[in-house]
């Protein structure tokens, strides 16, 4: 990738190279880009969190919840409008999120002092909008799917010439989210028996495989996938051996719905990835609440994710990969934090006594 301060010239047809290009190095240019303008997480452990698994396990909880805006987003998006031309930058950023991305964008922009404008669906929730606008940013409001957001986010753009900051299908974005997995590793230790992550388009999976990478451009840790069944892009792709659209259907999880995983994500993902898992709606919400009451942790349905696949797949992942004589290591990724308050009481309500 280059080192200067414009964003790389990237194409979705050119995604394949890039795939192969990138690597470790490019999580590390990008750590130390948006150093102290994101917080290093901390990673957690909760030994009666690791009760609840199938088989002996421990997990090793990535609290993007506690970043910035309370999700991993801002990772990427401070990366990409941080690696913009000033001059492309004071024209305005502009994306479309069903949140996360949307409230990332908007941090950012203020950070550097220039304005944003975010395609937002009508059904996003209304925490992740009030906090855009807290933010400063413009919302439009449009449909319900990712077409929708990006198609009024790229009618803004034609009439305006700002920035398009994309959700997850750009090597500045893929870098940047990869740098939540390099403190991961860090913090775990690089000899973890696996790392599992939410997929909604791919971008922080995608870095994940990234900052896995040795020199060599092998993977040093397996790493897995997990997505609410229904809104299954990535695992659909995978076993068509190309990108495929999903109608999502409805799920808890708002931040792991899109159409189509990122071209760029897909062809890391397919390279790099050892599995695929999908989740039901019943175990994110009982997910998010055992975490809440064991680890005392906040995270959103999305987020809550790799918990439930982890806790679910344990006895199958130490068959796999051949552990048998201590606990299984597993890295876990908390993508985010943004709940409606109203839905976590209905949650515990539901699922505090298996808590």
């Amino acid at each position: 990738m280059r080192e200067d301060s414009r964003p790389v010239d990237y194409r979705p047809e050119d995604a394949p190279a890039w795939a192969q290009r990138l690597g470790s190095a490019d999580v590390a240019a990008a750590a130390e880009r948006i150093s102290g303008r994101v917080v290093r997480t901390p990673t957690i452990r909760s030994p009666r969190l690791d009760a609840l698994a199938s088989a002996p396990v421990e997990l090793f909880l990535k609290a993007e919840n506690m970043q910035r805006i309370g999700a991993f987003k801002a990772r990427g998006a401070m990366h990409a409008v941080g690696r913009l031309d000033p001059s492309d930058r004071a024209r305005g950023v502009i994306t479309f999120s069903s949140g996360n991305h949307a409230q990332a964008v908007a941090l950012a922009a203020r950070e550097f002092g220039v304005p944003a404008t975010i395609a937002m669906p009508v059904d996003a929730p209304k925490v992740k909008i009030a906090v855009v606008r807290e933010l400063g940013a413009k919302i439009v409001l449009a449909g319900t799917t990712s077409d929708d957001r990006r198609e009024a986010a790229y009618a803004i753009q034609a009439e305006t010439g700002g920035a398009m900051i994309q959700p997850f299908d750009h090597p500045d974005i893929v870098c940047g989210q990869g740098t939540a997995t390099r403190e991961l590793l860090a913090d775990a230790g690089e000899d973890l028996d696996a790392i599992i992550v939410p997929v909604g388009g791919g971008g922080v999976i995608a870095g994940a495989c990234l900052a896995c990478r040795s020199e060599s451009g092998e993977a040093t840790t397996p790493i897995f996938s997990v997505e609410p069944a229904g809104c299954d892009a990535l695992a659909a792709s995978l076993e068509a051996g190309e990108r495929v659209p999903v109608q999502p259907g409805p799920t808890l999880a708002d931040g792991l719905k899109p159409v189509r995983v990122g071209a760029l994500n897909f062809e890391i993902a397919r390279r790099d990835l050892a599995g695929s898992f999908r989740v039901e709606d019943d175990e994110l919400g009982r997910a998010l609440v055992q975490v809440l009451a064991r680890a005392k942790i906040l995270v959103e349905p999305s987020g809550a994710a790799g918990v439930a696949a982890a806790l679910r797949e344990a006895a199958a992942l130490r068959e796999r990969l051949d552990v048998d004589d201590r606990p299984l290591r597993v890295g876990v990724m908390l993508t985010g934090g943004n709940v409606d308050p109203a839905l976590v009481a209905e949650l515990i309500e539901r699922w505090g006594e298996q808590a």
